[in-house]
């Protein structure tokens, strides 16, 4: 005996004998893989194009005139910035490349399902991550730090500082698409097992 269930513009079938058959590919992982693909992509691109050179002067002694020097704010000079744009262009990859497969299997595997849903809960984390470490940064660079001498360069370096807010907002929506497609199957699976004891 078959059992459809349709919600919210998803429809899995499930059959009643056995846990875990045929599961139907839905519109709502299609449209979260390609929405954490896009999402990814774009917070990669925003951060890796991110650059502002100003010309700032720097006071030596309050006896000299300060010297003007032009200085580049760019994202591979912190190893946190950097992390973050690996971790992008990985989930982005990644992202990618489970579209593909999910279009090609169309749900006929039950294992690679579930080897996705782990792969995309690492992904959550890897994201969560990189997202963490380039917010660090960030209100380092917009607060500074008083207590080790560490100035705000935010005032200084405002196009770069703002660029860089805009990639990890992108970035943290994409880790939450991520996290929807491990929300959803458990979600799935859940009313799956009710419906069968049911």
């Amino acid at each position: 005996m078959e059992v459809f269930i349709r919600e919210a513009g998803m429809v899995w079938k499930a059959e009643s004998k056995e846990m875990g058959k045929a599961v139907t590919l839905s519109a709502s992982d299609l449209l979260m893989r390609l929405l954490a693909f896009i999402l990814t992509l774009a917070a990669a691109i925003v951060i890796a194009t991110d650059k502002q050179t100003k010309v700032v002067p720097i006071q030596i002694s309050d006896s000299l005139p300060p010297f003007h020097l032009p200085l580049t704010a760019k994202w591979d000079q912190m190893s946190a910035i950097l992390y973050f744009l690996v971790t992008n262009a990985i989930a982005c990859t990644y992202g990618a490349l489970t579209l593909v497969v999910a279009v090609v299997n169309r749900g006929k595997s039950k294992g690679l399902w579930t080897v996705m849903t782990v792969l995309d809960a690492f992904m959550v984390a890897l994201l969560f991550s990189g997202n963490g470490a380039a917010a660090a940064v960030g209100v380092l660079g917009y607060k500074g730090n008083s207590h080790v001498n560490w100035k705000k360069v935010c005032n200084v370096f405002d196009k770069f500082c703002g660029q860089m807010a805009v990639s990890i907002g992108v970035s943290l929506i994409g880790s939450l698409a991520f996290l929807l497609l491990v929300v959803i199957p458990v979600v799935r699976l859940h009313r799956r097992t009710l419906s069968i004891n049911n």
